[in-house]
């Protein structure tokens, strides 16, 4: 091998977690594509996860990319026809292990699957936790231009708030990011019912 075929071997090497999140995002956007939001503008589902891998690589630091990948691909099983095996072949066992501790049972009734968020986020990895908080922050973002209920907004607030207790700690500047998107959302909605 030359000098040449070296130094591009050893680059792609250095690249293998980019590349590896960069396909995250092609095979998230494949799977999501068509999906929207539950807001009133229809926004196309993949913000949503993009907008989770940023929280985490802009407010809390991560700079695993196997983490980053497990964020963007958060919703693929539970909301898409992708296996957790399929997504293990892809992506790994760790991407799929992560994957799987943010992945509701779409099996269970949709109350025993809220209970069971708010039971389970204590016991998640450190990383899973981390995905958690980053996706409540965003879905508590967006609670404001949903489209449903006044009162359905906010049992969804109470809720996140129970599933974020467990989930506290992970990270000072998410859990405090919670917080103020809490706040404003709350009182976004408030002024809805008035």
């Amino acid at each position: 091998m030359s000098d040449d075929e070296k130094n591009i071997a050893s680059d792609r090497q250095d690249d293998a977690p980019t590349a590896l999140l960069v396909r995250a995002y092609a095979v998230a956007a494949r799977q999501h594509a068509g999906q929207t939001r539950k807001d009133a503008t229809k926004t196309p589902y993949i913000n949503h996860p993009i907008q989770v891998a940023n929280l985490l690589s802009t407010v809390a630091q991560v700079t695993d990319c196997q983490v980053l990948a497990a964020a963007v691909l958060h919703d693929v099983v539970e909301d898409t026809d992708m296996t957790l095996p399929q997504l293990a072949a892809e992506f790994g066992d760790r991407v799929a292990k992560l994957v799987a501790e943010c992945t509701d049972d779409k099996s269970l009734p949709k109350i025993e699957r809220k209970r069971l968020q708010i039971i389970n986020a204590p016991h998640k990895s450190p990383e899973a936790k981390l995905i958690k908080l980053a996706d409540k922050i965003t879905n508590v973002s967006d609670i404001v231009s949903a489209d449903w209920p006044v009162d359905r907004k906010m049992e969804y607030l109470t809720w996140a708030k129970q599933v974020v207790a467990g989930l506290r700690g992970i990270n000072s500047e998410l859990d405090a990011m919670f917080e103020e998107a809490v706040a404003h959302a709350q009182k976004g909605v408030e002024g809805q019912a008035s």
